[in-house]
């Protein structure tokens, strides 16, 4: 209630803009449209003081501009009235005992209130609004996360079209406050428990990304997961290995990687959370490489233990030179993003299922190293993000239910297995157990699960 009323007094505000007119008749001094002009300022300023209690000053600028784009939406609304009102007269005595008396006379009386002023009025009005709205639409548009691109694009298209356009302005202030409330939330139970310490395990996280990305410099592969860990304790590190490579040979760097963290930390071992490929280069590490000394655990999430038939279907229909074709153009690529020697194809031709089976025979798991995994599924094409939502089909036909990329029987290893998914029709993709697209969605909170995983390995005594 106390925010309506907020909202209502700031409008009130705006409405007299320009209406110099009406300010000279009823008698108003001129400093009053400097004071008018400085309070059209601080609202746009800081349109609600109240979100000053918000943990970041992202959240803060989001808050403050779905508060002008409310404000603009209701101003909107009594601009309208006031100005036909003008029109007609409503303030003007004289005008209103004229359209009394003129009733069932025709006509419309009070137009002789010099209506040129009320056109002047309606074009100050129309400015005004405008900056009110830029200014909200510009906040959202620069810190939102939750918006992303299709909202971005529904709004900027249907911005010219009346009635669809406030249909989509409700939508992108309700999204993004959404995201501020549960953005708001997130950090106030972090900051709540932070002396519980949660994922302050006794070995550090060391994060190993997938195939054909990196997990520093260019893109944050892993979302908002570490903020949300070392929010909580953890250590986190990260396997800054090369995009595409072949099982063994990312393996061999991720061995220089964890030996590199032991040596420089003391530490004596990390644990190792691995997402899709990572988790069998990771294995491999540890199998056949000489890491498992300096490993406690290895979580695999969404890794493609058993292969991707989808895959071996794929490299078998694709002519050679279309195949190499490709790899070229991905090698050459990658190699001006920092990949010393990256190799497309003999990073794809590992998640086959055939080199898979031959690959599990060779990397038993290691006496002493705790192993567990994860899945996840979705639960229809619409669920996932482009191309997730273009090969949940393909992928369907040859590995059965997925996660966009890799069949639900492709997950599991180890001692312990989860598996996880959203009810109703959205599911839970490949990408969004990475927090890949920083997207909140109803029935899953990633970074939580990673705290309740870390926060796990913390009790067992990794």
């Amino acid at each position: 209630m106390k925010r309506i009323l907020y909202r209502i007094c700031m409008g009130l505000l705006l409405l007299p803009a320009g209406a110099g007119y009406l300010l000279v008749k009823m008698g108003m001094p001129a400093w009053m449209l400097w004071v008018w002009g400085g309070l059209f300022l601080a609202v746009n300023l800081v349109p609600s003081l109240g979100n000053r209690r918000l943990m970041t000053a992202r959240l803060r600028v989001l808050a403050d501009g779905c508060e002008l784009l409310r404000i603009f939406r209701l101003t909107t609304a009594l601009g309208v009235v006031y100005t036909l009102a003008g029109y007609l007269g409503f303030f003007d005595l004289a005008g209103v005992r004229a359209l009394l008396a003129g009733i069932g006379l025709g006509g419309v009386p009070g137009l002789k209130g010099a209506p040129w002023m009320w056109l002047i009025h309606t074009l100050v009005l129309t400015l005004v609004q405008a900056a009110v709205f830029w200014n909200g639409m510009i906040r959202l548009y620069l810190t939102s996360l939750q918006l992303g691109i299709r909202w971005r694009v529904y709004g900027a298209l249907c911005g010219w079209i009346p009635i669809l356009n406030l249909v989509v302005l409700h939508w992108l202030i309700q999204i993004s406050w959404q995201e501020v409330c549960q953005e708001n939330e997130k950090l106030l139970e972090d900051a709540g428990r932070a002396g519980e310490k949660l994922c302050a395990a006794k070995y550090p996280i060391l994060l190993v990304h997938g195939v054909f990305f990196r997990d520093y410099r260019y893109v944050n592969y892993w979302g908002r997961i570490p903020g949300a860990l070392t929010r909580n304790g953890a250590r986190i590190y990260y396997g800054e290995h090369q995009s595409a490579a072949s099982v063994p040979d990312s393996a061999a760097e991720l061995t220089a990687r964890i030996r590199q963290i032991v040596e420089q930390t003391g530490c004596g071992k990390v644990n190792l959370i691995a997402h899709s490929k990572g988790g069998l280069d990771c294995r491999y590490a540890v199998s056949r490489l000489g890491a498992a000394p300096y490993v406690a655990s290895l979580t695999c999430v969404n890794t493609p233990h058993r292969g991707c038939e989808f895959a071996d279907f794929l490299l078998s229909r694709i002519p050679q030179e279309q195949k190499d074709l490709v790899a070229r153009a991905y090698n050459a690529a990658l190699r001006k993003l920092g990949d010393p020697n990256p190799d497309f194809l003999a990073a794809v031709e590992d998640l086959t299922a055939e080199a898979c089976r031959r690959r599990n025979d060779e990397t038993p798991d290691v006496p002493g190293v705790f192993y567990q995994s994860v899945g996840s599924k979705l639960n229809r094409p619409s669920g996932g993000r482009f191309p997730l939502n273009f090969t949940y089909q393909l992928v369907r036909l040859f590995d059965g239910p997925n996660d966009g990329l890799v069949g639900e029987k492709s997950f599991p290893w180890g001692e312990r297995y989860q598996f996880l998914t959203a009810e109703g029709r959205r599911g839970i993709s490949h990408g969004d157990m990475i927090d890949l697209n920083r997207e909140n969605f109803k029935g899953f909170d990633v970074r939580e699960f990673y705290v309740e995983l870390v926060s796990d390995l913390k009790r067992r005594g990794f």
